[in-house]
């Protein structure tokens, strides 16, 4: 994936909105960036027609826990395949290129969001349900 693709990324990641959506902007510019200092890594898959299939990976630095001394972790992002190529191993492919990136890097903690359709895909790969976690949002900006 090179910089050139962010827009591409950018309106997979959010299918349902139109093109010019501030969210898809936004994620657009910033991409480039994120690929440039190596905190996000890229993969697409492609046919003669188009982009079938893509996914990501985020490095966040969280800092060493007691369970893992490894500051880093990584969160899958962007996975998204062409309805026409569902089920037929597109993100299966992508998202362990995903894991295989993680884990030259040394990051061994992953997490996810998922829809019930993509759980299967998730769990056959190892990635289990966590509970314990809680989310704020502070106010909207702008």
């Amino acid at each position: 994936m090179t910089r050139a693709d962010a827009h591409t990324v950018a309106r997979h990641r959010l299918p349902d909105v139109p093109p010019d959506h501030a969210a898809v902007q936004t994620y657009a510019e910033w991409l480039p960036g994120a690929l440039e200092r190596e905190i996000y890594f890229g993969w697409l898959a492609e046919t003669a027609h188009g982009v079938i299939g893509g996914a990501g990976l985020t490095l966040l630095e969280w800092g060493p826990t007691r369970e893992d001394p490894q500051p880093w972790r990584g969160r899958v992002v962007n996975v998204w395949t062409h309805p026409r190529w569902r089920r037929q191993g597109v993100a299966r492919q992508l998202v362990m290129h995903a894991l295989a990136a993680a884990a030259a890097r040394g990051v061994q903690v992953l997490s996810l969001s998922t829809t019930s359709a993509g759980r299967p895909l998730y769990g056959s790969l190892g990635f289990g349900t966590a509970s314990a976690e809680m989310v704020r949002r502070g106010p909207r900006q702008g």
